[in-house]
């Protein structure tokens, strides 16, 4: 996740239902739950923008979506790595979905107007391969991954293995919890079966071990 833009009618929020707002979405969007490790949370967090703007004119269907007889709209543009669109699509609509509805009801408003009626619209854009600059480059997927999950791996690297239940491992790139179900994607790196969250963490693995490996 990089960036967020909320759009909202002129005074429809206050500058502190504002920031309000902002925070919430980055709260319900990586949440602090024992799947995830701090490190890689705090590393997302450092790379998440949260922007709410109030356009000067927005016209909707022939009148504007501030109009009193109305209940306020919402527009939101999620803006990631194309590679990571699919997956996050659904989980980030949902979640900003919920981030809306706490706000409309800390407002005095039906909260569950935004998911009743077309109330609030959420895009998901996906950055082509080395549209993303940082540190003064343009990065690639990859290289993202390595910035987020560094930190990670380098607090991890003298620690215990954890007590986990069977036929569950930790993936070793972003540190979640993974089942080893018939759908989990694994590698097998001498004679131990690695778990990993997604696709991108399994060929974060690979390359750092020297190339493909396993199944």
């Amino acid at each position: 996740m990089l960036l967020i833009e909320v759009f909202a009618p002129q005074g429809v929020l206050s500058g502190r239902e504002r920031e309000a707002l902002g925070r919430r979405i980055v709260d319900v969007l990586l949440v602090e739950d024992e799947s995830h490790a701090p490190e890689i949370l705090d590393a997302q967090r450092a790379l998440t923008q949260v922007l709410i703007h109030e356009p000067a004119a927005w016209v909707l269907g022939g009148r504007p979506p501030a109009d009193p007889a109305d209940p306020p709209r919402y527009l939101v543009r999620v803006t990631a790595p194309a590679s990571w669109r699919k997956e996050l699509s659904g989980y980030a609509i949902e979640k900003i979905t919920e981030a809306l509805a706490e706000t409309e009801w800390t407002a005095g408003r039906d909260p569950e107007r935004v998911r009743r009626e077309p109330h609030a619209t959420v895009l998901v854009d996906g950055i082509t391969e080395g549209g993303i600059g940082l540190q003064g480059k343009a990065m690639s997927t990859m290289e993202l991954m390595e910035l987020m999950s560094r930190p990670y791996r380098d607090a991890t690297a003298a620690r215990p293995a954890p007590d986990l239940p069977p036929d569950t491992v930790i993936d070793p790139i972003c540190g979640m919890r993974v089942e080893l179900d018939d759908a989990a994607i694994t590698l097998v790196h001498d004679g131990v079966t690695y778990g990993f969250c997604h696709g991108l963490c399994r060929r974060a693995f690979a390359d750092e071990h020297g190339g493909p490996l396993g199944q």
